[in-house]
């Protein structure tokens, strides 16, 4: 790696956010503050130093919301490639210390499909990042169809990071404290009761933060299954109530999960019960969470009781199996 080595458990971070300096000043422009709080800001070295102290080792970089849809489909491109070369020559730079989640541009298909390619084969980007809404319309809506067809071909790594929610703000509550977790859990839903799920098998989707309110509700989401006009209905049918559960339940399984901001003793066990223990990956979202808060999240994450290998999974090993790039030896 160059420049600092990393000892320790070697973290891959999954959710670090990444802001080129010419977009923030276009964020700040319009007046925009994503998440309601003050647009924070990046630069290598701040994240390197922050990553040394929290044992991390890789970042994959991503932009956060609002992305790069402001409404106008020829701004929303030329920002998407702005972005994405930005984020490509930080990796470009240092390699083992970084990745890249690539921006798209939903609600515009044909630019995200182009975007993603390009990015895809050119930049050598890890994933693409997609926001759990896009203009109000969430990931399983038949709209998104040819971009997540496109995504499956390509077996896809796809984070999904939560947008602003398409609903009035409840003022005095930042976005990011509730709405956040909402967003990503409608979107998790949509996927699922769409079928885009069982469509697009070779896409490999990441829930920001836990998967916001998923794990918690989850049986609540199979009660929603099993009496929607979905195949979960037919299964529900003909097997008895702990194999209807058990297949119900196995849909949740599926998904990858970042524990940034949700690594707590409060979330973890929640989270555990729920997801595959080799689907859960660590994140910091840091710059939007400050070097103290994800000293606090990555204590918190630390005084949770986990077996060994299950915390190697979360700290790197699960991370090597999605991206081999960035597995040792």
């Amino acid at each position: 790696m160059a420049g600092d080595q990393v000892s320790g458990p070697r973290r891959i971070d999954v959710h670090h956010h990444v802001i080129p300096p010419d977009y923030a000043r276009h964020l700040r422009d319009k007046g925009l503050t994503p998440g309601g709080i003050p647009l924070p800001s990046w630069a290598a070295p701040l994240a390197a130093k922050l990553m040394a102290k929290n044992g991390i080792e890789t970042a994959i970089l991503s932009v956060s919301t609002p992305g790069v849809w402001f409404g106008d489909v020829a701004e929303a491109r030329v920002w998407a490639r702005r972005v994405n070369e930005f984020a490509a020559s930080v990796v470009g730079a240092d390699p083992a210390r970084f990745g890249f989640f690539a921006t798209l541009t939903l609600p515009d298909v044909d630019g995200a499909i182009a975007e993603a390619a390009y990015a895809l084969d050119t930049l050598h980007a890890d994933g693409v990042i997609l926001l759990a809404n896009a203009a109000g319309q969430y990931l399983g809506d038949p709209a998104f169809d040819r971009l997540l067809g496109f995504l499956h071909e390509r077996r896809t790594v796809v984070f999904v990071h939560p947008g602003e929610l398409p609903a009035v703000p409840v003022p005095g509550i930042p976005s990011f404290t509730a709405d956040f977790l909402l967003d990503t859990t409608r979107t998790a839903i949509s996927l699922i009761l769409s079928g885009a799920l069982d469509r697009y098998p070779g896409i490999r989707f990441i829930l920001a933060h836990a998967g916001g309110f998923v794990p918690y509700i989850s049986h609540r989401i199979l009660l929603t299954m099993l009496r929607s006009e979905s195949p979960w209905k037919r299964v529900g049918a003909a097997l008895d109530h702990k194999r209807t559960v058990a297949a119900g339940m196995s849909v949740f399984r599926r998904f990858y999960y970042d524990v940034a901001l949700s690594s707590t003793p409060a979330t973890m066990p929640s989270l555990l019960a729920v997801a595959d223990p080799t689907r859960i990956l660590y994140g910091s979202d840091f710059p939007f969470a400050p070097p103290a808060a994800v000293t606090y999240m990555r204590t918190e994450y630390e005084a949770v009781k986990l077996p060994t290998k299950v915390r190697a999974g979360i700290d790197h090993r699960n991370a090597e199996a999605l991206f081999p790039r960035l597995a040792r030896a």
